[in-house]
């Protein structure tokens, strides 16, 4: 099997991104659009790793520090790739970055109907704390 390489994106890597979470993530967010990406990595050009093997985009994992706390979105495996350690190779590569940065605790937004993601994070280490509740308010209508 060919070898997989993890690297941080750039501005010419979003299209691909954005059409690849349409065939690998589970569900939309109000950010997959190439502007929310571009903000993304403008502000913090180390945050969305990409994981490639042979030259192809096989899997991705936003991981965002905001100096106080590490958080993990858009962890996505192409179909094809799953249970072939992508996603732990993304996941130790976010690691990396957090402690590199001074993070201490990482954590993953993972929709309550994903059995999949749920799997995969449980399997990864994590747990859910369900004495916490998401709150949101939209910002903008988009």
């Amino acid at each position: 099997m060919t070898e997989l390489r993890i690297r941080a994106a750039g501005p010419a890597d979003l299209d691909s991104v954005l059409a690849f979470w349409k065939v690998a993530a589970e569900g939309t967010s109000i950010s997959d659009d190439r502007d929310g990406v571009e903000r993304l990595v403008a502000r913090d050009p180390e945050s969305l790793l990409l994981a490639e093997r042979a030259g192809e985009l096989v899997g991705t994992v936003i991981a965002g520090f905001d100096g106080w706390r590490c958080h993990l979105y858009r962890l996505a495996v192409h179909p094809d790739q799953r249970r072939q350690g992508v996603g732990t190779a993304l996941l130790a590569a976010a690691g990396e970055r957090f402690v590199r940065l001074g993070g201490r605790r990482a954590d993953a937004m993972v929709l309550t109907r994903n059995a999949t993601g749920q799997r995969a994070w449980e399997a990864a280490g994590y747990a859910p704390e369900e004495h916490w509740r998401r709150w949101v308010k939209h910002l903008t209508e988009n």
